[in-house]
């Protein structure tokens, strides 16, 4: 597996932590670090996985409100926990993230929905992050 599709995975089981736990992002990293320290991970990993993380939650309130925007018919709580984190990180990525080709970032995401979420989830996530895509390059 690739570094950034193994960071993208690792943060996702961060901000997923944080969603469900309430911690603090940075309390959430902490905790994630010091249950793999035997594990020797390597530093551009970790490094991306921690831009990532703090990415989202210092522009959690605008990805909110992107990804609000395009979810018809859908409330943010009422999304599915994985889902709502994978739209977020990929919603970070496509905003604030301009080193990274949108497609990129929304086929990652989507074979992260794939993965970790139902049958559905990678159509949905697409749906919403090509918008997010759409709008940005207007």
């Amino acid at each position: 597996m690739r570094k950034r599709t193994r960071a993208r995975e690792y943060a996702l089981h961060i901000l997923y932590q944080v969603d469900i736990t309430g911690d603090k992002h940075e309390l959430a990293m902490e905790n994630f670090w010091r249950d793999r320290i035997e594990e020797d991970i390597d530093r551009e990993l970790k490094d991306f996985t921690v831009s990532l993380v703090r990415g989202v939650a210092a522009s959690l309130e605008s990805i909110d409100k992107k990804i609000v925007q395009y979810a018809t018919n859908w409330q943010l709580e009422r999304m599915a926990v994985i889902d709502r984190n994978i739209l977020r990180m990929g919603c970070f990525e496509l905003l604030f993230c301009d080193d990274i080709p949108p497609k990129v970032s929304i086929n990652e995401a989507v074979e992260l929905a794939k993965k970790y979420s139902g049958s559905e989830a990678g159509k949905f996530v697409n749906a919403i992050l090509d918008k997010v895509k759409t709008e940005k390059n207007k």
